[in-house]
């Protein structure tokens, strides 16, 4: 647009053009490419102001990223050392199981981990005043008279649920 215009210009500065029509339509021209090039100057200043604010943006959201790359990272850290120490605590109490359950009769333990399988993971639940911790209902009169007249080295199970009953000085006998 800027050569057309200077030749245009260059035609009618010449002296060349002489007819009033020719001279009229070349000035008509250079003004049409004169506001022309001014719109499009607009439109490509507006997009270099588009342009830098979305840089500006992305330069913004990298550093973003960045710190959330770093914090994930360090919580996964934190997650392997927490993992690592479940397992070693894991490890410790299943130790500790192997000890206690070597006291406790074969047939209990049999039960209580048929029980473990068939509930979840819980074969066996506190009774804490007057209700079983496993399935949270509260035992009725009858259960609760069977269970206090049971003698204390005796295996009681919930009536609900069929989980082995822990007694102890809450349970609300």
């Amino acid at each position: 647009m800027r050569q057309r215009s200077a030749r245009d210009q260059q035609r009618l500065d010449s002296g060349m053009v002489t007819s009033p029509k020719d001279l009229e339509n070349i000035q008509r021209e250079i003004a049409s490419l004169a506001k022309r090039q001014s719109d499009l100057e607009d439109v490509v200043l507006e997009v270099m102001e588009r342009r830098e604010s979305a840089q500006e943006r992305g330069t913004e959201l990298a550093g973003r990223v960045e710190a959330l790359e770093a914090e994930v990272a360090e919580v996964e850290q934190r997650r392997t050392a927490e993992l690592e120490g479940i397992d070693a605590e894991g490890f410790t109490v299943a130790k500790e199981r192997e000890v206690l359950a070597a006291a406790v009769p074969d047939d209990l333990i049999k039960l209580y981990d048929k029980l473990r399988a068939q509930q979840g993971g819980i074969g066996a639940a506190r009774l804490y005043q007057k209700r079983c911790e496993g399935c949270r209902l509260e035992l009725n009169i009858t259960e609760l008279n069977e269970v206090r007249s049971a003698p204390a080295d005796t295996v009681v199970r919930c009536e609900n649920c069929r989980r082995i009953l822990v007694r102890t000085a809450d349970s609300g006998l």
